[in-house]
């Protein structure tokens, strides 16, 4: 909540928009002259009046922050389960108690230092920088604001943050605290542990039906079946109306000319690359090789090297991003070989060229069909806008989607899906079309209501209309046996292993050693080394695992789940390992820092806490709902 209080003090200044003026009177709390000196008020604090107008902005404010989030306009009963006017009412007395304080304690802003205020605004700085008198009235006109109005609630915004400064941005934390929190933060300890699985544990007996269904009597919720609805869907795309038979053989051939080089695979060569120091080295190296009558690889055993090192792979000529050993590759004929010396990028090169793959162009006859079907796609393209107006104009006078799809020859169709995508069974529904807002506007649908069509792809639609609503219901156990068996049988498995695990501490305790529990159970006892609080990537220690191994001393016995959820650590700490603040790393002294000065904020929080409760806060709610729904 003072969040935005410490926000607004610190960036009324220097970063306010004048769009948001009203916005954050709201937060702030706005004087009853500028809303309705004479209404009946929604909240009193000490001596300090919120009227329904300025709630209502408040209220709204939050509203309209929450509905950004979800992306959807939130209804009354939404906000009101998600506390919208409970955060109301905290920041409007929050704001208010501040005013009564400052009151109280006399505090008072100078006009001078008032007008500096609003001179440094950025909201009412002309192109040079500098105070424009007209844009300050122009803007404060446009938000519906009178002068004096803004400059009273303006003095009375820096009063308040008179008391927001000098509490929290003001607070320096105490050298024993940040000590505290960088002991906290670089601890490390070294565990010991044995990791437990259900190997350890006896084979867990398949339960009677009694048993089961006991069991799943108190956990049933789990598999509750989710809110399903039934709708028949029509959908429009280009290719429901395309006519490859209108496509004539001219206009096939023509399109096949014109991207006939799209329909090639260039020549492809293997190349291999044997590099030297120089360019001499090369050319004796070439020159022995055919004294010799040596091949390519008895030339780069010599150097010393395999046939891996000098394997370059499959290029076309274009791949090949030196020019100079592209001319060379392609200069060979069909049957490859080995090139002169050429002078690469980075040195001179000797290169060998075999598995050559001539070009080769798809033939007319081979692409004819594919290119008659992508013509009559794109001529459909222009065709679809007009069959979705005809649909329109069918569902406008009466008719229903299967009887539209019959007459335009589209396709239809009737699923049951929930909000996912899936079907009672918890598999995807077949045949779902693949709109990605289509079940969304489903299920804001109602039974016979009217509905207007989602988008499906780019330039396709999708008519649907609700047939029924099925509850979400709960689901017997013979629908959900399978499952609900494996469930339990892993619950106690779970249960067992944390028993036995359990079992084994209390060992540890009585004297027993890790190594020897670990020789019982075959298990070999592993160690960690510095593992620290934030490790919670750990492939063995997870979260809990962590937790546990921090809760004492040096030399406690403790057990937790691992990383996996299944396994059980058996620990033992060997040691606590605590950094000396000379070895702090660099940049965390200011995280540290960071961390205490949130005191600060806890310290302004509690101020504002006990100002409420010397002050008195009193709410007349009905006057509050009346003003949520004006």
């Amino acid at each position: 909540m003072l969040d935005s209080l410490r926000t607004a003090s610190r960036s009324w200044v220097s970063k306010l928009l004048l769009l948001l003026l009203v916005a954050s009177f709201a937060i702030w709390g706005v004087s009853a002259s500028i809303m309705s000196p004479n209404s009946t008020s929604v909240m009193t604090v000490g001596d300090q009046r919120i009227s329904p107008e300025e709630f209502r902005l408040a209220y709204q404010r939050q509203l309209a922050t929450l509905s950004r989030q979800f992306g959807t306009q939130l209804t009354t009963e939404q906000a009101r389960a998600f506390g919208i006017d409970q955060q109301a009412f905290s920041q409007l007395a929050a704001g208010a108690s501040l005013d009564q304080l400052s009151q109280d304690m006399r505090l008072g802003l100078s006009q001078d230092r008032l007008a500096g205020l609003i001179a440094q605004d950025p909201a009412f700085l002309g192109n040079d920088g500098r105070f424009d008198r007209q844009l300050f009235s122009t803007r404060l006109r446009n938000a519906g604001l009178r002068e004096e109005d803004y400059i009273k609630e303006r003095s009375k915004v820096a009063v308040r943050s008179q008391i927001v400064d000098a509490v929290s941005d003001g607070f320096q934390p105490p050298k024993v605290l940040t000590d505290v929190l960088k002991q906290y933060r670089d601890q490390s300890r070294d565990v010991s542990y044995l990791l437990l699985s259900y190997a350890n544990i006896d084979p867990v007996k398949a339960p009677s039906d009694v048993v089961l269904g006991a069991w799943y009597e108190g956990v049933k919720a789990r598999y509750r079946a989710p809110e399903q609805r039934r709708f028949s869907y029509l959908t429009l795309q280009p290719s429901d109306v395309a006519d490859p038979t209108s496509v004539t053989d001219e206009q096939v051939r023509a399109e096949y000319e014109r991207r006939k080089d799209s329909y090639k695979t260039p020549e492809t060569r293997t190349v291999e690359q044997l590099a030297f120091p120089s360019k001499e080295m090369a050319q004796a190296a070439l020159q022995q090789m055919k004294e010799r009558q040596l091949t390519f690889d008895a030339l780069v055993s010599d150097q010393g090297k395999s046939a891996a090192d000098v394997m370059l792979g499959d290029f076309t000529r274009d791949q090949l991003p030196d020019a100079a050993i592209a001319t060379a590759v392609f200069a060979l004929g069909p049957q490859g070989g080995v090139t002169p010396v050429v002078e690469g990028a980075f040195g001179p090169v000797v290169l060998r060229v075999t598995n050559v793959r001539p070009e080769v162009t798809r033939s007319f006859d081979a692409v004819k069909d594919d290119i008659r079907r992508q013509l009559s796609l794109s001529a459909a393209a222009q065709d679809v806008q007009s069959v979705h107006d005809r649909v329109e104009d069918m569902r406008g006078s009466g008719s229903s989607l299967e009887e539209a799809a019959a007459q335009l020859k589209l396709k239809t169709g009737t699923i049951t899906s929930d909000r996912s995508g899936q079907d009672d069974a918890g598999k995807p529904v077949a045949g779902l079309p693949a709109s990605e807002s289509l079940l969304t506007e489903v299920f804001r649908t109602d039974v016979g209501a009217e509905s207007l069509p989602a988008n499906l792809g780019n330039d396709g639609y999708v008519w649907f209309d609700v047939r029924e609503v099925i509850p979400e219901r709960d689901r017997t156990l013979s629908e959900v046996r399978d499952r609900a068996l494996a469930d339990w049988t892993n619950e106690q498995q779970r249960s067992a292993l944390s028993a036995k695990a359990e079992e084994l501490k209390l060992r540890l305790e009585n004297g027993a050693t890790l190594a020897a529990i670990g020789e019982d159970l075959g298990l070999a006892v592993e160690t960690k080394t510095s593992l620290r609080r934030q490790a919670g990537d750990d492939a063995i220690f997870g979260a809990e695992a962590i937790k546990a191994a921090f809760a004492g001393p040096a030399g406690i016995n403790t057990t937790a789940s691992g990383a996996d959820g299944d396994s059980r650590l058996l620990m033992h700490v060997d040691a606590v390992n605590d950094q000396p603040a000379a070895e702090t790393a660099a940049g965390s002294d200011q995280q540290v820092q960071q961390i205490a000065r949130a005191a600060g904020d806890d310290m302004l929080d509690q101020m504002v806490n006990q100002l409420q409760t010397a002050y008195g806060v009193s709410i007349n709610h009905a006057l509050a709902d009346q003003a949520m729904v004006r």
